[in-house]
C-alpha cells in the first residue's frame, strides 16, 4: 500500500461520505473488538467499492496488528488514507471511534447506577454469542484468503484445535508459525 500515492494529493472526496458512514456503522457493530468487523470491511472496501485490493487490505491489517496500542484504529486510519488521503484517514479513525465511545460512556453510566437491572444482564448475555460469531467470521475471512494448500489448511486446523482443547499459550503457536514460515514450510 503506497501511503504517498495519488490519493494523498488528490483525495477521492466523492468516497468520503460513504467511507465515513460505513466506519460509523462498523463502530456500532464493534462488540468485543473491531477485529470482528473484518469480513464486512473487506466486503465493502475490496469487493463492492474496489477502493483497496486484497493485498492492500491484508498489508494494512498486518501493519496495524504489528503496531502497539489501539491497532484497529490504525487499521481504519490506513484504509481511510488509502481511499481519500488525510481526510479519509480522519474519517476512518473518527468514524470507528465516535459511536462506540459514546455508547460505551452511556452504558457504563447507566450500568453503574443500575447494576442489577434486567436490561444490563440481558445485554451481557446477548452480546456474548454476537462477539463469538463476529470473531469466527473474521477468522474465516483471514483463513480463506491465506490458506492456499492442504498443508496450510491442516496447520490452521491444528492451531484451532490446540487453542480450543488445550491450555497451550497462543504465543507458542505464533512462534511455531513464524518458524514454519521462516523455514519455508508454509
Amino acid at each position: 500500500m503506497s501511503v504517498y500515492g495519488p490519493q494523498a494529493f488528490a483525495p477521492n472526496l466523492v468516497a468520503l461520505p460513504g467511507l465515513f458512514g460505513h466506519f460509523l456503522l462498523w463502530s456500532l457493530l464493534s462488540v468485543g473488538g473491531a477485529i470482528g468487523l473484518l469480513p464486512d470491511m473487506h466486503r465493502y472496501l475490496v469487493d463492492a467499492q474496489h477502493w483497496v485490493t486484497n493485498t492492500e487490505f491484508n498489508a494494512a491489517l498486518a501493519l496495524a496488528q504489528a503496531s502497539p496500542g489501539p491497532n484497529m484504529i490504525l487499521f481504519a486510519t490506513l484504509l481511510g488514507w488509502h481511499v481519500a488521503g488525510l481526510l479519509g484517514a480522519l474519517a476512518g479513525a473518527i468514524g470507528l471511534i465516535l459511536p462506540s465511545t459514546l455508547i460505551t460512556l452511556a452504558y457504563f453510566r447507566f450500568s453503574s447506577d443500575n447494576p442489577a437491572h434486567q436490561w444490563i444482564r440481558a445485554l451481557h448475555d446477548g452480546l456474548a454469542p454476537v462477539t463469538v460469531g463476529l470473531l469466527l467470521s473474521a477468522g474465516w475471512l483471514l483463513a480463506e484468503q491465506n490458506v492456499h494448500n492442504a498443508r496450510e489448511g491442516i496447520g490452521v486446523m491444528a492451531v484451532i484445535g490446540l487453542n480450543v482443547w488445550t491450555r497451550v499459550n497462543p504465543l507458542w503457536l505464533l512462534l511455531a508459525g513464524a518458524v514454519a514460515g521462516a523455514l519455508g514450510w508454509v
